[in-house]
């Protein structure tokens, strides 16, 4: 195409849109304002979406490229605008998303003066994006943002984008420098890629010469759950799940034993014990001491990133491609696996754990509310599709153990960077997405509170996302961390209260506030049926631990330590968890009498 008579932003955002991007999050501003004007002149192809802060807008295109697999995008303007954007450009960075990230700089002829709203953003965005520069007038336009696209597809990683006010505005003349010719990039894809055959071959071999062989999967097997299962059913093999890998396959198939680390379940951790090969597919799981001593199993690593194999485990074989693909090449070379042993040892104790769950989910009597018992219930009325995004805090906890995964749901978070806030602009991108399926955010009040303007950019665009709020007005988890993990009093962890239902209705949308077992089931059902953008807030057990698969002497320790330095609510603490012992033992007894 002949750009001549185009000015900077009108290329920009032509070719955003000849790469396919649909949607782009911000917020307008005098340093990028034509931008905007070039968006408007093409919202029939290419959405705009307002946000409330820049960091949701960072967030919103994460989440709109971890759910849809395309390019997310999002505008800041200069200064201050395009530094709150690299919260959410680390959490898309960490978690592998491509995100095209455009800001605004301060005029060409002013920068480094100390002008208004001057900083050097290419500096300073230079460790988050794996593709960073400045365009320095329409001719440059084209190449620089098809690079940039392609970059942040291929390496999966932000790219970053800054245009000086003028620039953004000149149009282009058509004069090159003598080696620019112009039109010579393109919007290419790239293709998937697989290992060589003699990888492959050394890999099936590896894992014929197993026995206990466990998969653990990550998100980079979220497109590969029927070529992962094929592979479990030939080998009889558990699948152990990372938890952005939640979603590869349903929580009740056979296979799964649930999650890995603190979050995870006693089946993984015990598959992980017992394993003499370990086949990891998709995922960079970061908790080394969740996985088998190094050299104590062979290891098999799958991923489309060089730099990810070997990462956390001394990897045998590293097998660098596309997890479907691969898997697809490699399921020919491996002998089926007659002995299921290993496999049904894996579901028996699966089986014993989701006893435990279910007993610690279905404590109706309790008063405050158990948040197992409302996510558990919670988790029983989403739809088989819903999309699930879901906050940092002990929230997290609760959505690993209790939200099932079923046929077609989605299900994701700030994995790696674990930042709070993410759970409502992810599910306002999730519903902007896929519009005729349910949007679900599950938070904690901490994290809710950081972005909850943006509750109102859900009522602004008819979003109907559904928000349930885990309230115990505290930062649970640091709670913990300070107590149970180091030892050492509470401080600094509780927060004034604060009606988060009244705040959906002062937005425009509904709210509903759930005090009392009896209320759970009636007010989701109520929530998830309307189609107004809704908060429902649960009081719950502010005291109830968040105990990792199995509680070790450290654990005890560090909380009696706590106790003694003077922990203020030793004596909450200590009867919730000795009536949440008790109620467990009291329902193994039952089930053992039921058997008899």
């Amino acid at each position: 195409m002949d750009y001549k008579g185009y000015n900077t932003s009108d290329i920009v955002v032509d070719v955003l849109i000849n790469w396919g991007a649909k949607v782009v999050f911000g917020i307008p501003g005098d340093g990028i304002n034509s931008i905007v004007e070039s968006l408007r002149l093409r919202k029939e192809n290419i959405q705009f979406i307002l946000t409330r802060h820049e960091a949701s807008a960072a967030f919103m295109a994460c989440a709109y490229s971890k759910y849809t697999g395309n390019l997310g995008v999002c505008i800041a303007t200069t200064g201050p605008g395009a530094t709150n954007l690299l919260t959410g450009l680390y959490d898309a960075k960490a978690d592998g998303a491509p995100v095209i990230a455009i800001t605004g700089t301060t005029y060409s002829d002013l920068v480094g003066s100390k002008y208004q709203q001057d900083v050097n953003l290419v500096q300073l965005f230079s460790d988050v994006a794996v593709y960073n520069n400045m365009i320095n007038s329409p001719e440059h336009a084209k190449m620089a943002t098809d690079i940039a696209c392609r970059t942040a597809k291929s390496r999966r990683g932000v790219s970053h984008l800054t245009i000086p006010i003028d620039v953004q505005e000149k149009k282009m003349e058509g004069t090159f420098t003598s080696h620019k010719i112009a039109g010579h990039t393109s919007q290419n894809r790239h293709s998937k890629s697989i290992p060589d055959t003699k990888s492959l071959q050394k890999a099936g071999d590896m894992i014929n010469a197993g026995t206990n062989i466990v998969l653990l999967v990550g998100q980079g097997a979220l497109d590969a759950r029927n070529e992962v299962l094929d592979v479990a059913k030939k080998l009889n093999a558990p699948i152990v799940k990372a938890l952005l890998g939640k979603a590869v396959i349903p929580d009740d198939n056979p296979y799964s034993l649930g999650g890995l680390g603190m979050l995870g379940t006693e089946p993984a951790s015990e598959a992980m014990d017992k394993a003499d090969t370990l086949i990891m597919i998709g995922t960079s799981f970061p908790y080394s001491d969740y996985l088998p001593r190094p050299g104590a199993v062979k290891g098999i690593q799958i991923d489309v990133d060089s730099e990810r194999i070997g990462l956390r485990y001394p990897i045998d074989i590293g097998l660098v491609g596309d997890s479907s693909d691969t898997l697809r090449e490699l399921l020919p070379l491996l002998e089926d696996k007659h002995d299921d042993s290993f496999l049904k040892n894996g579901q028996d104790s699966m089986k014993r754990w989701n006893g435990i769950l279910y007993s610690r989910s279905n404590r109706k009597e309790d008063e405050p509310i158990k948040p197992q018992m409302f996510t558990s219930i919670l988790s029983k009325n989403l739809d088989d599709d819903s999309i699930v995004s879901v906050d940092s805090g002990t929230n997290t906890v609760w959505a690993a153990r209790y939200i099932d995964i079923k046929k077609d749901m989605k299900f994701s978070l700030s994995g790696t960077l674990s930042s709070m806030a993410c759970a409502v602009p992810y599910s306002i991108a999730a519903q902007i997405a896929f519009p005729k399926r349910q949007s679900i955010a599950f938070t904690g009040d901490g994290g809710i509170a950081m972005l909850m303007s943006e509750f109102s950019t859900a009522v602004k665009y008819n979003l109907p996302i559904k928000v349930f709020v885990i309230k115990n007005d505290t930062l649970g988890m640091i709670r913990w961390e300070q107590t149970a993990f180091l030892g050492n009093p509470e401080h600094g962890v509780e927060f004034q209260p604060i009606d988060f239902a009244k705040v959906a209705e002062a937005c425009g949308g509904k709210g509903y506030t759930i005090k009392k077992s009896s209320e759970i089931e009636s007010t989701i059902r109520t929530a998830l049926s309307n189609n107004s953008p809704t908060i429902v807030e649960v009081y719950v057990d502010p005291f109830e631990p968040p105990l990792p698969p199995k509680v070790d002497l450290a654990f005890v320790n560090n909380l009696t330590k706590s106790f003694v330095k003077g922990q203020p609510y030793a004596k909450r603490i200590s009867l919730t968890i000795i009536k949440d012992q008790m109620h467990e033992k009291l329902g193994k007894l039952l089930d053992d009498k039921k058997k008899k």
